[in-house]
C-alpha cells in the first residue's frame, strides 16, 4: 500500500537525492515538467534544493508517494500567491517514476495536495500539462476542467515545441 505525506523542510531536504531520481526519470521519460535531455539526478539537485527552500518559507506544499519506504512520485502546491489571489494554488510537477505507474500514485498524489491545499483554506487550484502527454489525460478523470491550449508554450525534454493545456478545479 502506498503512503502519501507531505514533507517538511527538513525532510524535503533529507529527500533531495530520491526526489532527483524521480524528476531525471520522468524527464528521460520525455515529460515536459521544465527540463530538457539530457538531465542526471545531479541535475535536479539545485530544482529540490530550490523546492525545500519554498517549503520551508512556506510558500509551497510538498507531497510524496512512497512504496516500502522509496519515494516514486511527488506533487507540489505554489500555496503563496499574490495579496489579490489568497484562494488560488498552483499545482506543480506531478510526477512519478516510470517504474511505479499503473498503481493509481497520481491519483492519491493529486487527492492528498487538493485535501490539504482545501485545509490551507485554498478555494482553486489551476495547472498547465503537455498537451497529448500522458498527463494529460489524468486530470478530467479527477474532476479538472479544461480551459485551453497554448501553442509552443515549452519544448518538449527532446526539442521540438510543445503545445500546454490549462486546467482548474474548484475545491
Amino acid at each position: 500500500m502506498p503512503d502519501i505525506r507531505i514533507l517538511s523542510a527538513e525532510e524535503a531536504r533529507a529527500a533531495i537525492p530520491a526526489l532527483s531520481q524521480v524528476l531525471a526519470d520522468c524527464v528521460a521519460g520525455g515529460a515536459s515538467v521544465g527540463f530538457m535531455q539530457p538531465y542526471t539526478p545531479d541535475d535536479a539537485e539545485p530544482y529540490w534544493r530550490d523546492v525545500a527552500d519554498a517549503v520551508a518559507a512556506g510558500g509551497n506544499l510538498l507531497l510524496v508517494a512512497e512504496l516500502a519506504g522509496s519515494i516514486v512520485g511527488t506533487v507540489q502546491v505554489g500555496a503563496a500567491q499574490m495579496p489579490n489571489q489568497p484562494q488560488r494554488g498552483d499545482l506543480k510537477k506531478l510526477l512519478v517514476h516510470r517504474s511505479a505507474r499503473g498503481r493509481g500514485l497520481a491519483r492519491l498524489l493529486m487527492e492528498a495536495a487538493e485535501q490539504e491545499a482545501r485545509r490551507r483554506g485554498k478555494t482553486l487550484l489551476v495547472l498547465d500539462t503537455a498537451t497529448g502527454s500522458d498527463a494529460e489525460a489524468i486530470y478530467p478523470r479527477l474532476g479538472w476542467e479544461r480551459v485551453g491550449v497554448i501553442p509552443d508554450y515549452a519544448l518538449w525534454p527532446q526539442g521540438g515545441f510543445c503545445d500546454t493545456t490549462l486546467f482548474y478545479k474548484r475545491l
